[in-house]
């Protein structure tokens, strides 16, 4: 097993969302999930901005405003230079993660869609309703612009099992990446490391996947800074990149094509029609992907059993099981 296989992710989260009780009314917002079958996975860095800058818990209510203010509800205290000066403090502390999952509609953390009220400019209703709900947390906002690269998702979008199976295989590849890069590595190293990511990256992104073995193949006599800045880049661009059915399909083709001189057409119609079934949404990705992993391993085809797209997480996550 390569050494970058064995890198545990590491994870920045929304500390009310372990169960610390530091939410506004002294409550916490556990997650099922991040604090159940993913802990056993992952290494936890909590962070309660509000906490942080002194607020305690019960504390009062805060809210956004369209001039990119954060103010409690009553309008009595200005809170956003507080913020920006513990970002500026506390993000560079946070420059080795793999990963950040926020609170929802957290004025502070919240990352989309978020009720943003009157400043007083001119126009602006003035009834205490929201003007818009265009607003994003302002420590959420300053994390992005600091690492905009970075797999960052919310935790109520995180119900939703096509995004939280995107978010955390993108978390297991960061890690592994972070943990390449991280070791006295050489080209043929790269080699390695993007030949075992190439269906995984094929599934997310074809373009990524042709990007990212553009810059393998001029490896060589390259600084290695300038090297691993361009691959850094194009992996993780390409595995932001949310692979749909279609593209699925078309990966689990490709291995398939590995395997298809060495499979008698009993089993090749087997796996054919599993990866018919799931094109069709009749099966989860986990039936074509046992069968090609099973095939894989049983003909001693290391190529294909080691590729990540085979299993880019824990098995015991269960999240290629819907449809």
């Amino acid at each position: 097993m390569p050494w970058w296989d064995e890198a545990r992710p590491r994870l920045a989260v929304s500390s009310c969302l372990l169960g610390a009780p530091v939410r506004y009314n002294g409550a916490h917002s556990r997650d099922r999930f991040l604090t159940g079958p993913l802990s056993r996975h992952v290494d936890w860095t909590p962070v309660c901005p509000e906490m942080e800058i002194g607020l305690g818990a019960p504390r009062p209510a805060m809210r956004l405003r369209t001039d990119g203010h954060l103010v409690t509800r009553d309008g009595g205290r200005d809170l956003t230079r507080d913020m920006v000066a513990l970002a500026e403090r506390r993000l560079p502390e946070l420059d080795e993660i793999d990963g950040y999952v926020l609170k929802s509609r957290s004025p502070s953390c919240g990352l989309l869609k978020l009720p943003r009220y009157a400043s007083g400019r001119p126009g602006e209703r003035s009834d205490g309703q929201p003007v818009d709900h265009d607003g994003r947390g302002i420590f959420a906002a300053l994390l992005l612009d600091a690492y905009p690269d970075l797999p960052v998702e919310e935790s109520g979008r995180l119900n939703d099992p096509v995004l939280r199976e995107h978010f955390v295989e993108r978390v297991f590849a960061q890690a592994r990446l972070r943990a390449f890069f991280a070791a006295d590595w050489r080209s043929r190293d790269l080699v390695a490391f993007h030949s075992r990511h190439k269906m995984q990256l094929l599934a997310h992104s074809p373009e990524g996947y042709r990007e990212t073995g553009r810059i393998v193949a001029r490896a060589g006599g390259r600084p290695r800074a300038d090297l691993e800045g361009d691959y850094r880049r194009a992996f993780t661009a390409a595995l932001a990149v949310r692979a749909g059915r279609g593209r699925h399909t078309n990966a689990l083709q490709h291995v398939l094509g590995f395997l298809s001189d060495v499979l008698d057409p009993t089993r090749r119609h087997d796996i054919l029609t599993a990866i018919d079934a799931y094109r069709k949404g009749q099966t989860p990705l986990t039936v074509p992907i046992a069968l090609l992993r099973h095939h894989a391993e049983g003909e001693h085809f290391d190529y294909l059993a080691t590729q990540t797209y085979l299993a880019p997480f824990p098995n015991d996550l269960l999240l290629r099981n819907n449809l």
